[in-house]
């Protein structure tokens, strides 16, 4: 197994779960300005944030280790026939123990103001975890619906993904594709459960929010995403792939982008020593 590869999921998840979610504690509710004027980010830039992570991520790391940054992309692609299995546990370990790290510096970061309650610190949840819910716990989201908006969802993430990165798309610009649609996906399903489709991205929240509760509702964020993704992998295999397209990763995309490059590089030297030469 290749450490760098490893090193790139931990950094690549640390960064998604430090943008995405440290925008939704620290910056989605800042109160108002002098006119009235909402001064937190809300639903949309929580949504935006969690994309440019994604997108900036897929850019940084991708080349290095193909820019999963999630459990559920890592068993999607499996079933999809774009990455080997017997690489996908060692992804999912470094994936959260990545999320692990960004949540506990959001958590350094946002009780560093006096009277600080972790609360919900963003996790996922449903029924009266729901962000929907009241205070008192009523008009949440049930257990069906956070299970059927994760599945379906992810599903569709994963569809995105492989048909994104697919020789026959346009591989190189797949990373703005997948932020773009992971940004939709959580303009969706923010107020159902506060968007998972990422099970190291739930664990590491549920670990540092108050109390078991949130821990308690934790296996839901990893079967629905995991399971939304395998069947998504294998819709994209069924229905959409074409023999002659095959899926390549970010990694791949990068290194064709930096291939051509070269190739353009090493022609325009030659061509202007033949002209000194002349």
């Amino acid at each position: 197994m290749n450490p760098k590869a490893l090193a790139a999921e931990f950094f690549g998840t640390l960064w998604l779960v430090l943008g995405g979610c440290g925008a939704a504690i620290l910056a989605a509710d800042f109160g108002l300005g002098g006119n009235g004027t909402s001064l937190g980010l809300g639903f949309v830039g929580v949504s935006l944030a969690f994309g440019l992570t994604v997108v900036t991520g897929a850019y940084a790391f991708g080349h290095v280790s193909g820019g999963h940054f999630n459990p559920a992309v890592t068993l999607g692609l499996v079933a999809g026939g774009a990455f080997e299995a017997s690489k996908a546990v060692f992804y999912i370990i470094a994936q959260v123990i990545g999320a692990i790290a960004a949540a506990a510096i959001i958590y350094v970061i946002a009780s560093g103001v006096d009277g600080w309650e972790a609360g919900g610190f963003a996790a996922n949840g449903y029924d009266n975890l729901s962000p929907s819910a009241d205070a008192d716990g009523n008009g949440g989201y049930s257990l069906v619906a956070a299970f059927a908006v994760e599945l379906v969802l992810t599903a569709m993430f994963l569809i995105v993904i492989l048909g994104a990165t697919a020789k026959k798309a346009a591989p190189a610009m797949g990373g703005l594709a997948i932020g773009l649609c992971l940004t939709l996906i959580h303009l969706v399903s923010i107020p159902v459960t506060n968007t998972s489709v990422n099970p190291a991205r739930s664990t590491s929240q549920a670990i540092f929010a108050d109390g078991t509760d949130h821990l308690g509702q934790l296996w839901l964020f990893w079967v629905a995403p995991i399971l939304g993704a395998i069947i998504g992998g294998i819709i994209h295999v069924a229905l959409l792939k074409n023999d002659d397209d095959v899926e390549i990763d970010i990694a791949d995309a990068d290194a064709d982008v930096l291939d051509a490059r070269d190739s353009a590089s090493r022609a325009t030297r030659e061509m202007r020593a033949k002209a000194r030469r002349a």
